[in-house]
């Protein structure tokens, strides 16, 4: 069943806050005094144009509530930096945290808005000397950053890349640690992190993530799951998003709520343990 002509804000989200976090997450809002599973991540975490996001199917399949802390285009800072976030995870029964990209963080040669982490602040002054030939007031989003600097020259976008690889590990290292280990990561994308192209390219998220990384990370998380949807199942997805005409070209980036399915039974099983 398709939804494409039901006009702009044809889903809603409900959105709610959690004590005294700036931050709007999706709602409705849950009752944190009940047990819980805690989610974390980016877009897909959200379920934007997905009517019943992988958080909601893992609660009513396993007959856990659980609290989606999902925001759009989220790196690992926004939620570092936010103790009501950190408070939550830490009272729920397990937590699980959405693999994100390695560019929506700040790092040692460009800072991020706190609370919108795609959003690109400054360069820093190394980056500026290494890219003399850049004017860096051109940029408003880090995606359009990192394209132009993988224009300019190749040989200096393998140091941009390897210092956000390095800042990535550095931060979820920190996020299992505040959270003493009881995390499960989610890999939810179009490719594996065995896909070595695909993880060097510009493309699509968790940019820059691969199976290395995934693994220095492995031994202090309780689990990591891993979807690889394949193209027809995101194509199917497509045509069950809830989206109006001007958002359609933002819905085709999205995995969809087939592979959101997919997600959920993978979780169920991991989470069966701990729940």
């Amino acid at each position: 069943m398709a939804y494409q002509n039901m006009g702009e804000g044809a889903l809603n989200y409900t959105p709610c806050r959690y004590g005294k976090s700036k931050l709007l997450f999706r709602g409705p809002q849950k009752d944190l005094d009940e047990p819980y599973v805690a989610f974390l991540g980016g877009t897909e975490t959200y379920g934007k144009y997905v009517e019943v996001p992988f958080a909601d199917l893992v609660e009513a399949g396993a007959g856990v509530e659980t609290v989606n802390l999902g925001c759009v285009n989220a790196g690992v800072d926004v939620f570092l930096s936010d103790e009501t976030v950190l408070d939550i995870c830490k009272h729920s029964k397990m937590t699980v945290l959405q693999i994100s990209g390695a560019q929506n963080m700040s790092n040692r040669f460009y800072a991020v808005h706190q609370r919108r982490n795609d959003r690109f602040l400054r360069a820093s002054t190394l980056l500026r000397t290494i890219y003399r030939e850049v004017d860096f007031t051109d940029f408003n989003f880090t995606r359009h950053l990192l394209q132009t600097l993988a224009h300019v020259s190749d040989e200096k976008f393998f140091m941009v890349r390897q210092e956000l690889r390095d800042a990535w590990v550095a931060r979820m290292r920190t996020m299992a640690m505040k959270l003493h280990g009881d995390v499960m990561l989610l890999w939810i994308s179009d490719h594996s992190p065995d896909d070595g192209a695909a993880c060097d390219a510009i493309g699509v998220d968790p940019l820059f993530v691969n199976r290395e990384m995934i693994e220095e990370i492995r031994p202090l998380v309780k689990d990591v799951v891993e979807v690889v949807a394949t193209h027809d199942e995101i194509a199917q997805g497509y045509d069950l998003m809830v989206y109006s005409d001007l958002d359609a070209p933002a819905a085709r980036e999205m995995l969809g709520p087939v592979v959101h399915s997919r997600a959920a039974e993978a979780l169920q099983d991991a989470l069966a343990p701990y729940v």
